[in-house]
């Protein structure tokens, strides 16, 4: 058996014949060798001068008076040991700046080389510790170098004590010669047989002038495989001098075989490589020079499709370059790659693209450089021990720019796409396979340019094609469902292009190849390309989308006639019995609406939003009648190409930015027209798209609102949204009430967005929180689904938005619906409030959130006549500081720092980070975050953050701590970031785009709306009030001439007694019909949408219905028919006039002033909030320290060093201040024992969370009434058809309770029924502010709100009852308390103990509620 053999190397066979070999004669000691320096240098060669074998390669070299560039056979090795000769000479340069020449002599016919060079010679002296010449030690000893000493930063080439020593181990001969001038000796030595053998020193005496070293050698050829000095290694040596002349300068002559080199400077070396080359081109290659500074020179020239470089490192020849070519490269190369990417968006260049068109030269010095070998072809040292620094200027980066080298860049980019597009190129064959696609049949044939390729909006779309299909057959037509809007190929990337699937299939489908010129279709596989989108302003982009693709690639296509068509369907469809009118246009509708005057009636109106609306019979009919749906896009003039450029290149943003400027409402484009020209097509129908575009994505200067966000909160008001409600579900009430024409999940995002109030967020949420809405953990992306969470309106949002200013507002009106307004009117600029950001069609903007305390405070000042304090950015909860950093004419600029502080020695605590920077995404940062080892930053990350509130605990080591203070904890920490005010763009009153310097233009210009708002809202108040007045004066009369028998009622016709009441000069006062948009397209179906039309909006058309116009007087009940009713109707419209004097006395100003004390009110309970909030996360954190050991503040090694200190702006520490003084002016909760003792007025402002009407509203400014007549009086405010009757109390005295003057006067019984709500037996003081034995009133409509109208009204109307009364006391005396409390199935939460409604509303709602 044999034996096992132990592993043998990889050339040995592991057999027993090799073991028996290995045993053969070999002793221990011939296998295993130790060798000398000397013999492992001459047994292993290529370890320090490289390899010793003939190599070719394609180099630079010298020759007959030239620079040629060809193959070059040498031995590296030898070329080596020769370079090391040169390059000693050229460092004495360093050693001696006096030094000013280098003699080289190449002999070949004596294979003697020689270098000589001035300056100071070696040192002829005795090495007290080595015992001989130093001479002879550096040259004739390994290992000795006077460069060990890398403390000291040296500009030379030597480095590792080899050089000089390796020529002479390779050589046969090697004479050293130097003068020393200082000791005035001089010294040859001769060294033969590889430095096997040397000679004694002969040392003679010199001058003191005489300092220059001479070392000559012959090579030992034999070891280099070679006879003699061949003409290949001669030229390449010749070139090597060239290179020491170009390095070395104008300051030292070189001579090479006793001739002068005729170069004085680097410029003059670079140019013999661009003569050189200039002979194979057409042009001469340009050349930019730059001497940076002493120790580097830099020239660049342009290259073909291959980098270049020609690089030195002190003389060093680094012909492989090296960290010192990328240094400079690296700098040309992102210059260039900016330019062209700028220059064409889609060329994507990269810097190895720009780096294969640069020749580069570079001639520097550099301290203690490294190499990656002995040979030193390779620059290893990392560039920040480069010892200087080498940036490029301004100017030879713009001249390498227009050198041709950009051109170059962009050619080459273009010839790449397209190279690349052509992958996806289509053919003309009879089948092509594509997925969705319903090709015609005889597509790709000889029948092809007939064939029709319907691109549609979605599979919806297609169907409805589809079901065209049966009228027009499918031999010619085929069908090819878009997904969505296709790729803007203008500015698309080619990767973007070949990778979009949805262009590969077009291409496919129609045949299409790229850089094809077409003047015909004939090569196509069809010949026409029908567009079928909605007719909506999204169907508009995607035609314009389509469009753009085809210009792009193959413009010539757009001037075939006919060959792109579009196909158009009716947005809205009129009926009345077998008569359908279709209209195209909006306008057009509008138009035919217009002339109906009064033959409104039978029609029903359908708006065709999109192609999924139309039916299969309706899609055959378009079909059918193709010469009314079918369109034909025509080619005009050069103005096409310009207007299609324009709505899509990057390039024309100054020129888009001013064609939306000139936009006219009412701009579309007439369907009647058989052909439409490209140029039309962007101006009248794709510029409503972008106008959208950029309405969706700007808001209002007046409300800081978008459009989503305007219908969302005029769904909340009209809903009167007090009462929680899903999300999802509030989103679908949204969609059917504003119509909404987007999908639901975007509404829910707004709607969650609107709600959202951590830091960073809202200021003043809008809507209320119910739920998980987001934190800033993961900044609000975290929120639950919209299925889950609640939502509501918050206090605030009705005191930002008073209720009083709706009537004044103009509301638009969509599918013959009354939709949200053109913008709310706030007491407040809440664009400044909350911010906004949104990029849109042309523009973007941003605006930071602003300090609601600061903005109030500059609106008094204002409405005082003072001047405006300057206000910063200010975000609510956020402990970081907001600086203003720089102010510049458009803007200012603003950092934002967060919070840290050292608790210890080696440990940080961040406390808060800057605005929008996210908990989550700052753990992962600092558990990325490394030094420059590549080793973690910290030792560990403890977080200790919750949802509102930030604590990160980070320990690091000792030397990164040092390292982080060098750094700067807040750079290093990455807690700072910046915001500016330069991009405040917004649309203004007058829906202009328009751009804002500073938050105060957008106040002032707020300022000057807002003041002629309330000059309208009193002036609309005072006519409602004198018409109230004068209904009084008329009831009065009216009742006392039926009490006197002057006017008899029982019995008589209708028509005699309106006839008798106008005679008698009764005022009338008509009922409003519903307008014609209304009747028209009926969709008012809903009691609710009905009443809303009986108010009129100021500026809309109404017609009154006849006969109704003393319905006022003759539907009073039975009940005021007595004296005691026509005495409290006299009292009555006394205090109306009163209240109208009251009002006439008021000012706009007093009106805003009120306003804004409410605000302040609304303000304070927010502030507690958060102190509330603050206090109750503290103790949370101490409890969850304390558990785990950890002191909430403050270290035991050293006192905590705050670097950013904890505070805002000025405004946010005076808030502060006013937190903590109004803390125990918080009104307690109702229902609760501290609640009596508050102010009466302020009972009925906080309590009146239901929307008030005219009367109360009156009440709470205490219009008409006086602390003279305590006694109530009665404010009777009839509407169209009801008995309303507010009672105003005057101020109690004494206490006095509300119950004892209510005993005064009692009502009579009700004329009908109550609700079973109603009827339920509850103390006085469960009903806030009502009492069934006040007078009684039927509250108006609202044409806003539909909770605002009557409760017990709308429970009779459940009950089927024509008329019903609510009972409404405005009182100022102090309420009684709730004594029933729990009986209530009202759920009383934290947002409502200010404002709660009481459970008899409540019960009424949730029945409403289910109704909606």
């Amino acid at each position: 058996m044999a034996t096992k053999l132990p592993l043998q190397s990889s050339n040995n066979v592991n057999v027993a014949k090799a073991k028996a070999a290995s045993r053969g004669g070999k002793t221990i000691e011939e296998m295993y060798q130790k060798k000398s320096q000397l013999e492992h240098i001459l047994l292993r060669p290529d370890t320090y001068i490289g390899s010793i074998e003939k190599h070719t390669q394609t180099l630079w070299v010298y020759e007959n008076e030239e620079m040629v560039n060809r193959p070059v056979t040498y031995v590296p090795g030898l070329y080596k040991i020769f370079d090391e000769i040169l390059v000693n000479a050229a460092d004495n340069k360093q050693r001696d700046p006096k030094m000013d020449s280098v003699k080289v002599v190449i002999d070949v016919e004596r294979n003697l080389i020689s270098v000589c060079n001035s300056g100071d010679g070696v040192p002829v002296e005795i090495h007290q510790e080595e015992g001989v010449y130093v001479p002879e030690m550096i040259f004739g000893h390994l290992l000795t170098s006077s460069n060990y000493n890398d403390n000291e930063k040296k500009t030379t080439g030597g480095r590792n004590g080899y050089g000089a020593k390796l020529t002479n181990i390779f050589s046969t001969e090697f004479t050293i010669e130097t003068a020393d001038g200082k000791r005035q000796k001089q010294y040859k030595q001769v060294f033969e047989n590889n430095m096997g053998k040397k000679s004694e020193p002969v040392i003679t005496k010199c001058n003191k002038s005489d300092n220059w070293t001479k070392v000559s050698f012959k090579p030992d050829l034999g070891k280099f495989g070679m006879t003699h000095l061949e003409d290949d290694v001669v030229a390449l040596m010749s070139k090597r001098v060239f290179d020491i002349a170009g390095c070395l300068g104008k300051t030292v002559k070189v001579e090479l075989n006793g001739k002068r080199i005729p170069i004085k400077s680097f410029t003059d070396y670079v140019d013999l490589y661009l003569t050189a080359a200039n002979k194979s081109t057409t042009e001469p290659l340009p050349r930019m020079v730059e001497k940076v500074n002493d120790r580097w020179e830099v020239c660049v020239s342009i290259s073909e499709g291959q980098f270049q470089q020609v690089s030195f490192v002190n003389s060093i020849a680094t012909i492989k370059g090296g960290t010192h070519v990328d240094y400079v490269t690296s700098q040309i190369t992102n210059y260039i790659v900016g330019i062209v990417n700028k220059k064409n968006k889609t060329a994507n260049v990269k810097a190895h693209n720009v780096k294969n068109h640069l020749w580069v030269f570079v001639n520097s010095l550099i301290d203690n450089p490294a190499f990656d070998s002995q040979t030193k072809e390779t620059l290893t040292l990392r560039q920040s021990s480069f010892g200087s620094k080498c940036e490029l200027s301004e100017d030879i980066l713009k001249k390498v720019a227009k050198s041709g080298v950009v051109e170059n860049l962009l050619s080459w980019a273009t010839f790449k796409q397209s190279k690349d597009l052509k992958k996806s190129d289509g053919t003309k064959t009879d089948r092509v396979q594509v997925e969705k696609l319903e090709d015609a049949n005889k597509a790709g044939g000889k029948e092809s340019q007939r064939c029709t390729l319907i691109l549609t909006e979605g599979d919806s779309a297609k169907a409805l094609a589809m079901a065209g299909m049966a009228v027009v057959g499918r031999d010619y037509y085929g069908v090819f469902p878009l997904r969505g809007k296709l790729l803007n190929v203008r500015e698309a990337t080619t990767t973007q292009i070949t990778n979009n699937k949805e262009i590969e299939n077009i291409k496919k489908i129609l045949g299409l190849k790229q850089n094809m010129v077409y003047e015909n279709v004939n090569s196509l596989r069809y010949g026409h390309m029908m567009i079928m989108t909605d007719q909506d302003h999204d169907g508009s982009h995607i035609k314009g989308l389509l469009i753009n693709f085809i210009h792009s690639f193959w413009p010539t296509l757009l001037k075939v006639p006919s060959f792109l068509v579009e196909f158009i369907t009716p947005i809205v469809k009129a009926t009345r019995k077998n008569e359908v009118l279709s209209f195209y246009s909006m306008p057009e509708y509008e138009s035919w609406k217009e002339n109906l005057s009064g033959n409104a009636t039978g029609w029903t109106i359908k708006y065709y939003k999109g192609l999924g609306t139309s039916t299969s019979k309706e899609g055959k009919e378009y079909f059918g009648n193709l010469d009314v749906h079918q369109k034909d896009f025509v080619w005009e003039d050069e103005q096409d190409g310009e207007a299609i450029e324009l709505a899509f290149s990057k390039k024309k943003i100054e020129a888009r930015k001013n064609w939306l400027s000139h936009f006219e409402p009412g701009t579309h484009l007439d369907q009647k027209q058989q052909k439409i020209s490209f140029s039309d097509f962007v101006n009248k129908e794709l510029i409503l798209f972008s106008m959208a575009d950029l309405q969706r994505s700007i808001p209002s200067m007046v409300d800081g609102l978008k459009p989503g966000q305007r219908k969302i909160l005029f769904c909340s008001f009209k809903r009167n949204f007090t009462k929680e409600a899903k999300v999802a579900q509030f989103s679908g009430y949204v969609s059917e009430h504003s119509a909404y024409h987007h999908g639901e999940q975007s509404l829910a995002s707004t709607i969650i967005g609107m709600a959202q109030d951590y830091v960073g967020s809202n200021n003043i949420n809008l809507l209320q929180p119910i739920g998980q809405y987001g934190t800033r953990n993961m900044g609000g992306k975290d929120a639950a689904s919209p299925r889950y969470i609640f939502t509501k309106l918050s206090s605030a949002t009705r005191v930002l938005f008073p209720k009083d200013d709706d009537v004044l507002l103009n509301y638009l009106n969509e599918d013959g619906q009354k939709i949200e307004p053109t913008w709310y009117m706030p007491i407040i600029p809440t664009v400044l409030v909350n911010g906004c950001e949104g990029i849109g069609t042309g523009w973007s903007t941003f605006i930071p959130n602003y300090n609601p305390r600061d903005i109030v405070a500059n609106i008094r000042r204002l409405l005082n006549g003072e001047s405006m304090v300057a206000m910063d950015p200010w975000y609510r909860n956020f402990k970081g500081t907001i600086e203003k950093t720089a102010s510049k004419e458009g803007g200012s600029t603003y950092t934002i720092t967060g919070v840290y502080e050292e608790i210890g020695e080696t440990t940080i605590r961040v406390t808060e980070l800057p605005i929008r920077r996210w908990s989550e995404d700052y753990k992962q940062f600092l558990e990325a975050l490394k030094t420059n080892n590549n080793t973690p930053y910290f030792q560990s990350v403890k977080a200790y953050n919750d949802d509102r509130s930030v604590d990160f605990e980070l320990h690091l080591s000792e030397e990164n701590m040092m390292m982080a203070r060098q750094e700067g904890i807040l750079k290093m920490l990455k807690l700072t970031t910046t915001i500016a005010t330069t991009n405040m763009h917004l649309f203004d009153e007058n829906n202009l785009i328009k751009k804002y310097a500073t938050p105060e233009q957008i106040l002032e210009e707020f300022f000057q709306l807002r003041l002629q708002y309330y000059e309208k809202r009193k002036r609309v108040i005072l006519e409602n009030l004198e018409l109230e007045l004068l209904k009084l004066e008329n009831k009065v009369k009216f009742i006392h001439g039926v009490v006197s028998g002057e006017i008899i009622v029982n019995n008589r016709k209708k028509s005699d007694l309106v006839q008798e009441l106008r005679q008698k000069g009764f005022t009338p006062f008509p009922k409003k019909a519903k307008p014609v948009e209304a009747a028209v397209a009926g969709a008012t179906d809903s009691a609710e949408e009905e009443s809303e039309e009986t108010l009129a909006v100021p500026g809309s058309r109404s017609t009154f219905i006849s006969g109704s116009e003393y319905d006022y007087l003759l539907s009073l009940a039975i009940a005021t028919l007595t004296l005691e009713k026509v005495q409290e109707l006299c009292g009555e419209r006394d205090k109306m006039e009163k209240a109208v004097e009251e009002m006439k006395k008021a000012t706009p100003r007093s009106l805003w002033f009120r306003d804004l004390e409410s605000l302040d009110a609304e303000l304070d309970k927010l502030d507690q909030k958060d102190v509330e909030a603050e206090k109750e996360i503290e103790k949370a954190q101490q409890k969850l320290r304390n558990k785990a050991g950890v002191p909430l503040k403050g270290g035991k090694t050293a006192a905590p060093r705050k670097q950013a200190p904890k505070k805002t702006t000025k405004a946010a520490s005076s808030s502060a201040m006013e937190i903590g003084d109004s803390v125990v002016e918080v009104a307690k909760p109702k229902g609760r024992q501290g609640a009596k003792k508050k102010a009466p007025a302020a009972d009925v402002k906080a309590d009146d969370d239901e929307m008030m009407d005219l009367a109360q509203r009156l009440a709470q400014y205490n219009f008409g009434s006086t602390s003279e007549n305590p006694s109530k009086a009665a404010i009777s405010l009839d509407d169209d058809e009801d008995d309303v009757v507010v009672e105003v109390a005057a101020p109690a005295k004494g206490g006095r309770k509300p119950a004892a003057a209510s005993k005064a006067v009692k009502p009579p019984a009700a004329p009908r029924k109550r609700g079973p709500a109603a009827s339920k037996k509850q103390p006085a003081a469960e009903v806030v502010t009502v009492s069934p034995e006040k007078k009684v009133r039927k509250m108006r409509s609202s044409p806003f709100n539909k909770k605002s109208s009557s409760v017990l009204g709308r429970l009779a109307n459940k009950e089927g009852e024509e008329e019903s009364t609510e009972t409404v006391a405005v009182g100022t005396s102090s309420r009684p308390k709730r004594a029933n409390r729990k009986q209530m199935k009202y759920v009383l939460s934290d947002s409502e103990s200010e404002s709660g409604n009481d459970s008899e509303f409540d019960d009424i709602e949730d029945v409403e509620d289910d109704d909606e």
